[in-house]
């Protein structure tokens, strides 16, 4: 199969191009070349720009079409009309934040999703984010009714991930000591390995299955406690968890999901958000690695950063102990 991603080699178009040869398909990927330039000889690779220069796509032909990297409408529209009649088979990954209510656990494929008063606004912020996913959906499906797959992951984790959106975790727990912990330890997490989900994509676009499809896990109940404990498990750590309220670190200004990654309070708007229906997904073969194999493969992925690696995600040790020493101290008034 001759696959084209449209996308840079910094995180899952890495493991969509691993996975698709190890499954002995031709990979071609079309980047502005910024990320891992040198990395994967034995793939082609087409440098240009989703937004207005796609020249290097034209009179060319692939089996399907995998595209990590559309977030604009106008931009995913521009490709997707450009390769109708060049692929047979087009994957758009979206994300679960397209759902306009994630107050309500098990949501599905059915939920409504999220719409913009002005849909012609290109931002990406964290308020239009989920909403511009859902027209880029719209516009790749306008552009090949019925050859279109739409998974919609939630947190991807594991090797590559330039966000450290879950690497903090492993991370930190080896490390060991005293470790300051979100909520309550049966909180909800949702999270799924990029290596899972690339493999089960290049597996979906070879039975050329389409529709929608939520995609994140796993496919048993997760709580932020089991992650954690997995993490001091896996590494052997001497870690001891102290869990402060949500109403506590919100008061530290310690925030849900950057500071203290793959967390959300499970109350109130955002109480169904690690809960999502994932059924479909399942049911069309998507599986997992055991949790700590993800666990592992990040940690160790993670001791390969310079020591000055700047983390995009987690608390900085200093404010972690200002946290830590905040609460022990009200605790001691209590």
């Amino acid at each position: 199969m001759n696959i084209l991603i449209l996308g840079g080699l910094s995180f899952l178009g890495r493991h969509l191009v691993e996975r698709g040869l190890e499954g002995g398909h031709r990979i071609t990927v079309f980047t502005r070349g910024q990320h891992n330039p040198a990395a994967y000889p034995e793939i082609e690779r087409l440098r240009g720009d989703r937004d207005g220069d796609l020249v290097a796509l034209e009179e060319r032909r692939w089996d399907v079409a995998i595209d990590t990297s559309g977030y604009v409408p106008r931009v995913v529209l521009d490709s997707a009309r450009l390769l109708a009649d060049a692929v047979d088979h087009y994957t758009f990954v979206s994300s679960i934040s397209v759902y306009r209510d994630v107050s309500t656990p098990g949501i599905d494929e059915r939920a409504e999703v999220a719409r913009l008063d002005d849909p012609t606004v290109e931002e990406v912020t964290g308020e239009s984010y989920g909403a511009l996913k859902a027209l880029c959906e719209q516009a790749v499906e306008s552009e090949l009714p019925g050859r279109t797959l739409i998974v919609r992951p939630g947190l991807i984790v594991g090797r590559y991930d330039p966000s450290d959106r879950f690497t903090y975790w492993p991370h930190r727990v080896a490390a060991g000591g005293e470790v300051l912990a979100p909520g309550t330890p049966q909180d909800p997490v949702q999270l799924i390995d990029a290596h899972d989900l690339a493999s089960w994509m290049i597996d979906l676009a070879e039975r050329r299955v389409t529709g929608v499809f939520n995609a994140t896990g796993p496919d048993y109940p997760l709580s932020i406690g089991q992650v954690l404990d997995e993490a001091k498990a896996e590494a052997g750590s001497d870690a001891v968890f102290t869990w402060l309220p949500a109403e506590f670190l919100e008061q530290q200004g310690i925030q849900a999901w950057q500071d203290v990654p793959a967390w959300v309070p499970d109350v109130g708007e955002y109480r169904g958000f690690s809960r999502v229906d994932c059924r479909r997904a399942f049911a069309a073969g998507l599986t997992f690695r055991p949790l700590r194999d993800t666990i592992r493969d990040t940690r160790e992925w993670a001791s390969t950063f310079p020591p000055d690696h700047q983390w995009h995600a987690g608390l900085s040790r200093e404010r972690e102990l200002a946290a830590l020493d905040a609460w022990h101290a009200e605790q001691g008034r209590s």
